[in-house]
C-alpha cells in the first residue's frame, strides 16, 4: 500500500499523483486517458485500459489420468479457452472424458477438434449472470430435491427417488458456474459494480453455494436409501416423526437463504432456535426404530441423519448472515 497526500489547486480542484512505477508498467504517458468509477462503498477505481477488450485467457492442458479434474479446475479459474493437446492422437477414452467434463460445466463448448487437439471455449458473458440469481436457482433445485427425496422415502416412490438423484447434476453445474463468476468478480472491480456485489461478499456466497450443494448431496442420499427399501413401507407413526423432522429442516434452509439475501438477523436466529427441536425429533426417531424396527432400521436412521445434516448446513448458512450496513 502507498499513501499519497491529496493536494488542491488555487481553483479548488483536488488531485493526487499516480505512482510512477505503476504508470510506466501500465504504459501511461502524457495525454493518456484513464477512467474513474465510484464503487458502492465510496471507493474510486482507476482503469487505465477501460476501452480495451479483455484478452481471452487461454490455457493448454495435456491428457493425463486427471484430465477431468484439470478441465474443471481451469474452468473454475476463469479461463476462456481450454486447449487439450496431445503429443500424438487423443485416445477415445480421453475424448469421452472431455465431452463428459464439458457437459457438466455451463457454457463450456467444444469449438474445435482434430486427431491431437480439442479446444473448449466458455461462451458465457459474466455480466449476464448475477451471483445472487445463480445461488437462488441452485437453492431452488436443492430445496425441491430435499422435499421430494423425503416424499419418495416415505411413500416408497422409486421413480421420484431416481428423479431426485438426476437433479443433483444441475445443482453441481450451477455451483461450478457460481464459483467461476465469483472468482471473475474478485479479479474485476468493474464487474463487481455492474453485478451489484462487493468483492467482500464473494466469500460468503461461495460458502453458501457449497452448503447448498451439500444439501443437495444429502437429499440424494435419502433418495438412494428410498431405492433400497424396495417394497418395505415405513410405519405411519414413524413416518409422521420423519415428516416432522423434515419440515423443521426444510423450513430452516428456506429461512436461512432468505435471511442471507435480506440480511435479516432475526430470521437467521430463528434457524438457530430450532436446534433443540431437531435434536429431540431425531432422538424420538432413533428410540422408535430401536424398539420396533428390524430390517429397515439402518435405512431409516440413515435418512433421519441426512435430514439432520441438512438442518446443520442450514444453520451454517444462517451464521453467515450479516446486518445491513447503515
Amino acid at each position: 500500500m502507498e499513501l499519497r497526500r491529496v493536494q488542491r489547486t488555487s481553483g479548488g480542484t483536488f488531485f493526487v499523483c499516480l505512482p510512477k512505477d505503476w504508470a510506466t508498467r501500465i504504459g501511461l504517458d502524457r495525454s493518456s486517458v484513464i477512467s474513474l468509477s465510484e464503487t458502492a462503498d465510496g471507493r474510486l477505481v482507476i482503469d487505465a485500459k477501460y476501452s480495451a477488450e479483455r484478452a481471452q485467457q487461454v490455457v493448454i492442458v495435456k491428457p493425463t489420468p486427471l484430465l477431468d479434474r484439470e478441465i474443471v479446475g481451469k474452468y473454475l479459474l476463469g479461463y476462456d479457452i481450454i486447449r487439450v493437446e496431445a503429443k500424438d492422437r487423443i485416445s477415445t477414452e480421453d475424448r469421452e472424458c472431455i465431452k463428459q467434463a464439458s457437459s457438466r460445466l455451463i457454457g463450456l463448448e467444444i469449438v474445435e477438434e482434430d486427431y491431437s487437439k480439442i479446444v473448449l471455449q466458455c461462451l458465457l458473458e459474466p455480466s449476464a449472470y448475477p451471483p445472487e440469481r445463480i445461488l437462488q436457482r441452485e437453492h431452488s433445485i436443492a430445496s425441491s430435491m430435499h422435499r421430494d427425496a423425503v416424499t419418495a422415502f416415505l411413500d416408497g416412490d422409486i421413480n421420484l427417488a431416481r428423479n431426485v438423484i438426476a437433479r443433483d447434476n444441475e445443482v453441481n453445474r450451477l455451483y461450478f458456474l457460481l464459483v467461476r463468476i465469483l472468482r471473475t468478480v474478485i479479479q474485476n472491480p468493474g464487474l463487481s459494480e455492474k453485478l451489484g456485489i462487493l468483492p467482500i461478499d464473494c466469500l460468503d456466497y461461495r460458502l453458501t453455494a457449497s452448503l447448498v450443494e451439500a444439501i443437495g448431496d444429502q437429499s440424494v442420499q435419502v433418495a438412494e436409501l428410498a431405492t433400497k427399501l424396495e417394497k418395505a413401507k415405513v410405519a405411519k407413526e414413524l413416518a409422521q416423526l420423519l415428516l416432522k423432522l423434515h419440515r423443521v429442516g426444510f423450513e430452516a434452509h428456506e429461512n436461512a437463504l432468505k435471511a442471507l439475501f435480506t440480511r435479516d438477523i432475526a430470521l437467521a436466529e430463528s434457524v438457530r432456535d430450532e436446534q433443540k427441536n431437531v435434536s429431540r425429533l431425531y432422538g424420538e426417531v432413533e428410540s422408535f426404530v430401536q424398539v420396533q424396527y428390524g430390517d429397515i432400521a439402518p435405512q431409516v436412521l440413515a435418512a433421519a441423519s441426512s435430514i439432520r445434516r441438512i438442518y446443520e448446513h442450514s444453520l451454517d448458512i444462517a451464521d453467515l448472515v450479516m446486518p445491513k450496513m447503515g
